[in-house]
């Protein structure tokens, strides 16, 4: 089931929204400020987000830019529904990350279309990541010992049978960050890995973040590069 996280502190509206969306299928969480979103973001990963703009707390915009912040919520498509419909804001709102802006009043089919556009988007996404894995997959395969001058590894993927590869260097992560790490590099989304692991989606979120803190990267598609350029996935295999 899709999941939607639906950020705005007219409860009416958060009602409505509720409701309706939940009558297409959807999953539907609600929050009512930028910073009890980015706490429900962190325990449950949504498929898409709606927020408003004017809100207590934390706005929609703060909420907007420290979601694009973080590696996780680069990617989640975020739309915005606001009141607030004059240029200036509509540019801004695209401007820190937002995927669309739409006006209160709105018409509900125009958002369930943009709703299933964005996450069809986010689909192609996923599966060109996936479509990545696999030629990473196949050009490590081809790799030779004066092709590989990874300073962080030093190993030698050579595919004749006289000689044995070295493996490479351990990573520098906890066992528990090591497990998330192999699921990540597999392709599995947080709800998966936390359903594998039988840990949280906020736990396999904090240790996604420290997995990418210690090795220097910005997002899965990077660790996922990483861990295919260096050999990992022949050590998880």
């Amino acid at each position: 089931m899709k999941k939607i996280l639906v950020v705005d502190d007219d409860k009416i509206l958060q009602t409505v929204l509720k409701h309706t969306l939940e009558q297409q299928g959807y999953k539907v969480t609600v929050a009512s400020s930028g910073k009890e979103a980015l706490v429900l973001f962190q325990e449950d990963s949504p498929d898409i987000i709606i927020s408003d703009v004017s809100m207590p707390e934390m706005d929609g915009f703060d909420f907007c830019r420290q979601l694009r912040s973080q590696p996780s919520g680069q990617l989640i498509p975020f739309i915005f529904l606001s009141a607030r419909g004059e240029l200036d804001d509509r540019v801004f709102g695209h401007s820190i990350g937002a995927d669309d802006y739409l006006t209160k009043p709105f018409q509900m089919k125009e958002l369930l279309a943009k709703i299933e556009a964005l996450i069809e988007r986010s689909r192609r996404i996923h599966a060109e990541i996936v479509h990545l894995i696999g030629e990473l997959v196949n050009s490590s395969s081809k790799l030779t010992a004066q092709d590989n001058t990874n300073a962080f590894s030093k190993f030698v993927i050579d595919s004749s049978p006289a000689k044995v590869s070295e493996p490479p260097v351990p990573l520098p992560l906890t066992p528990a960050e090591e497990r998330v790490f192999w699921e990540v590099i597999q392709g599995f989304t947080n709800k998966q890995i936390s359903e594998r692991l039988f840990i949280s989606p906020r736990t396999v979120q904090t240790h996604l973040s420290n997995i990418l803190s210690k090795l220097n990267l910005e997002n899965r598609t990077q660790l996922v590069r990483f861990a295919f350029e260096n050999g990992y996935e022949k050590v998880g295999q």
